[in-house]
């Protein structure tokens, strides 16, 4: 009989150029194979491990979470959780060995152990020539939670390895158990783990010699294989270990900060409070009845999800912004929401764009909703330092962004592992834009000046092709703050980052995601920064208090100037093509702005659907729905599609989707050139199109849609957010040229324009521009008394020479 088997040892590719296989491979090659569970062990990290675990509950396979380590001594181990105090153990060692060394390092040592440990299984892995010492010191550190790993790979001394390996059995007293030390899920990626060893070596294959693993057979092998090359009894005892290890991320539970809350309050009870005087602060005549509706009910759909510590972390980091003069405007679906108004997270107003906010919150994700704050771009590092100071490192770290093999870096990582000269590789890389289509790639290389028909140039392209998309290194996200209410490191490890004074989680904003995690974006915006200079220039000057929420609303000169495309300087819509876009589509009113913002995108613009909702706002062609359905999805958009959330509801309405696989298709379209995650959607999609009555050609088109969004699609609710900060930003350019002028050379760098380009426009709109002054001029560029008819002209600061 063919023993049961689980692998115990087995990393993945988020142990960097070293795994050559993704988390999912991995799992999904596991479940086939029959194996009882599997550990995915990276080293120093569990960066992977919310993929494997989403990976093994879809394939009914069992998830063991572990790292492998090796101390400054130079012990080799593998440590598995067992239970959930096991796993926060386990996340605080990497916190300390990854603290402790520079970013992409990590050192841990012998006293980084607190003896004895519990929760935790260690599997020894004696080096050559390796004495008892280590062993014992394992097992007296791990009592009773200690084995020794047999790891055999068909080599020629495999027999005297095991024989040496049960000598230190009986010398520590520690048993053995069968390991794999797994690297890839099929031996198929030999080759492609030899790149991955030479490019972490920086060398060539062919100078990496022995440093390169000597067989194939580090991958998942069939139990068949493994019942010949392992006694029965070591098979069996994996089956021992893994049954000591119980734990499953699912019992990982995220606390809210709870130090917001004053005694004597709940966090709904002060989070109502917060409102009700924001309501009144922004309404002070009384605010309208539709909008005390929306707060009642927005707030209600808060006590239902427990998000009130969520609203009042937010409020809080705008509030400490605000006090310190810093600007600041929320966007997200739930930014764009008459709570995040009366807390002042934003300035839309929420009677004005009500349209916007009926999913400002989903029941069925069950997700926190998303706010991200922009701040302004040259003091957003005090906000940062803010949290940091609360929480403190312990509890509060940025979110991690996995840096991914692009083409271009692929081939050039590729090509020198292969041994192509530095200038060959240079020009391999820039010759190559795409690796879509075979015969486009084959002319291209053939113009390059290479045989594409070469063995060589053969194994560059097979070899690029598996590794673009694999994850590099981990970055640090623009401003995702995760913050608990306990230490951070129990649910997940915390590293140095390359900029000092940061750190950061090992978790992207998927993972935080999958496993419910507060994330606070805290973004710089250097529009921000110049409409805050542009309103301390206006009140210095004239002595007023205008503030954004000042501005007034539906100014018709401020639609006029945009729609002649006079927007230099303004924000978004100052490029190119967005000013070839304004005379077309003459945005007369806020919600034009927001498509104006949104439309060109590559989403709309891949998916075809510019040019007829140009042709239907024209009247020039009729607008149709193909059901009623569909038409309560795009009727704000004359049936077309420009928003991402639009897409993901005519999958619900039009093609059956559940919210739930909605989201799942979210998340592919954010990730499908990386992964081709939409493939898998196509069927569904078009099959449930086509059994509710739609044509085939819609079907189609929904489906390129989707795939024009997957490259970069705008969600309405952050273009409402930016169409606010386009609007105030024109109103600004149109009756205050010369203080928008000055704030706009005051921001630099920023936006398309520079200096010279925005002192000429200021002329071209009657604002008197005068030069640099030694005896006058200040560091900034400011008002001063005019003597044309405006009344004002701006005085260059001594910064520019324009």
């Amino acid at each position: 009989m063919v023993p049961a088997y689980a692998e115990l040892h087995c990393v993945s590719n988020y142990s960097f150029l070293r795994g050559a296989s993704d988390p999912e491979e991995l799992v999904e090659r596991a479940a086939r194979l029959g194996y009882a569970a599997l550990a995915i062990t990276d080293e120093c990290s569990v960066a992977g491990v919310v993929r494997a675990h989403l990976a093994a509950k879809k394939a009914g396979i069992r998830l063991l979470v572990g790292t492998e380590v090796s101390l400054a001594c130079g012990l080799r181990l593998v440590l598995l959780a067992r239970d959930l105090a096991g796993y926060e153990t386990l996340c605080g060692l990497i916190t300390a060995a990854r603290r402790a060394a520079p970013k992409g390092s990590y050192r841990l040592t012998r006293c980084g152990f607190a003896t004895p440990v519990t929760g935790i299984v260690a599997l020894w892995r004696p080096g050559a020539g390796e004495g008892p010492e280590g062993g014992e010191w394992v097992g007296a550190t791990f009592p009773g939670m200690a084995w020794i790993a047999a790891e055999l790979h068909k080599g020629a001394h495999d027999g005297h390895e095991l024989a040496r390996l049960r000598e230190l059995g009986i010398a520590t007293g520690l048993p053995l158990v069968a390991c794999g030390d797994v690297h890839m899920h099929a031996r198929g990626r030999k080759r492609l783990q030899d790149v991955l060893t030479a490019i972490r070596l920086r060398t060539s294959l062919a100078e990496a010699g022995r440093r390169l693993q000597p067989n194939a057979e580090r991958y998942l092998r069939p139990i068949d294989r493994l019942a010949k090359i392992y006694p029965p009894e070591l098979l069996f005892e994996s089956l021992e270990v893994a049954s000591r290890c119980t734990f499953s991320l699912d019992e990982i539970r995220y606390e809210y900060p709870d130090e917001l809350v004053p005694p004597g309050e709940t966090p709904a009870s002060h989070l109502g409070k917060l409102t009700a005087e924001g309501l009144a602060r922004r309404y002070p005549a009384g605010p309208p009845g539709s909008v005390v509706a929306t707060v009642r009910h927005e707030l209600r759909l808060i006590a239902q999800m427990g998000y009130e510590p969520f609203f009042l972390t937010v409020h809080d980091i705008v509030v400490f912004a605000r006090g310190k003069g810093i600007l600041c405007q929320g966007r997200g679906s739930a930014a764009n929401s008459a709570v995040c108004y009366c807390l002042g997270i934003t300035e839309v107003d929420p009677g004005r764009m009500s349209v916007l906010f009926e999913r400002f919150i989903s029941k069925e994700r069950g997700e926190p909703p998303d706010i991200d704050v922009d701040f302004e771009h040259q003091r957003r590092e005090e906000v940062i330092q803010y949290l940091y100071a609360k929480y403190g490192r312990e509890r509060a770290a940025l979110t991690a962004v996995v840096i991914t093999y692009q083409p271009r870096s692929a081939v050039r990582d590729v090509g020198k592992a292969l041994g192509l000269s530095l200038d060959q590789v240079d020009l391999l890389a820039k010759s190559l834009s795409w690796w879509d289509n075979p015969e486009a790639l084959r002319q291209r290389i053939a113009e390059a000046g290479f045989d594409p028909d070469s063995a060589v140039l053969r194994q560059v392209v097979d070899l690029t092709r598996q590794l673009v998309g694999f994850p590099r290194h981990l970055s640090q996200h623009p401003g995702g703050f995760v913050i608990d209410n306990r230490n951070l490191s129990r649910l997940v490890p915390v590293e140095n980052a390359t900029m000092p004074g940061r750190t950061v989680i090992q978790w992207d904003k998927d993972d935080l995601d999958a496993m419910g995690l507060l994330k606070v974006d805290v973004l710089g915006l250097g529009m921000l920064s110049c409409i805050r200079r542009a309103l301390d220039l206006v009140n210095g000057y004239r002595g007023s208090r205008l503030s954004m929420a000042d501005i007034p609303a539906e100014d018709p000169a401020v639609y006029a100037m945009a729609q002649k495309a006079d927007t230099l300087g303004v924000f978004q819509i100052e490029s190119r093509a967005q000013m070839a876009m304004l005379p077309r589509l003459k945005p007369a009113c806020f919600y034009d702005l927001v498509i104006e913002v949104a439309i060109v995108r590559p989403g709309p613009i891949m998916g075809k659907m510019v040019h007829p909702y140009l042709r239907r706002r024209e009247g020039k062609e009729p607008v149709s729905y193909p059901s009623p359905a569909v038409r309560s999805v795009l009727e704000r958009t004359l049936g077309v599609s420009i928003f991402q959330e639009q897409v993901m509801q005519l999958a619900v309405v039009a093609a059956g989707f559940t919210p739930g696989e909605a989201d799942s298709l979210r998340r592919a379209m954010a990730a499908w050139r990386r992964r081709g995650g939409i493939e898998p959607f196509r069927e569904k999609l078009v099959g449930g199109m086509l059994a509710r009555g739609y044509a085939l050609a819609y079907a189609e088109q929904i489906y390129q849609q989707i795939q024009g969004f997957g490259e970069y699609g705008f969600p309405e609710s952050h273009a409402a957010s930016f169409a606010l900060l386009v609007y105030v930003s024109c109103w600004l350019k149109c009756h205050e040229p010369a203080a928008f002028a000055c704030a706009l050379l005051n921001s630099q760098p920023l936006g398309f324009y520079n200096p010279s380009q925005i002192v000429q426009d200021a002329q071209r709109h009657g604002v008197e521009v005068r030069p640099v002054c030694v005896l006058a001029s200040e560091v900034e560029s400011t008002l001063v008394p005019g003597r044309w008819a405006a009344g004002h002209s701006a005085r260059v600061g001594d910064g520019f020479r324009v």
